[in-house]
């Protein structure tokens, strides 16, 4: 999920930074990186990229929760895991002492 987020901000940011930097207006052709576009063209281009960078955005941000909630719950269980573990070995411990007395 980090990485699809990632890749859609940057592609995203190429569209656009490429789009300011390269368009060309010739008359009335306009050029964006050597390509002839109509200006409704541009325009979808241009929200294209913007909806690419907000959904980038959003798929990092639920990656982001789900990665630290993942953590989480994996921090919690060792410690729950730890803990059946110390209690497990008082109770064979108790049992061993209780089996001893019997004796």
């Amino acid at each position: 999920m980090l990485l699809l987020g990632l890749l859609l901000i940057g592609a995203g940011a190429l569209v656009i930074v490429s789009a300011v930097f390269t368009a060309e207006l010739d008359g009335t052709a306009l050029e964006v990186v050597g390509i002839g576009v109509s200006p409704l063209g541009l325009f979808l281009l241009g929200v294209g990229a913007g909806l690419a960078v907000l959904w980038g955005f959003g798929i990092l941000k639920y990656g982001t929760k789900r990665t630290l909630r993942q953590r989480r719950e994996s921090k919690k269980l060792e410690e729950l895991s730890e803990k059946l573990e110390v209690a497990d070995r008082e109770r064979h411990r108790d049992n061993d002492d209780a089996d001893h007395d019997r004796r």
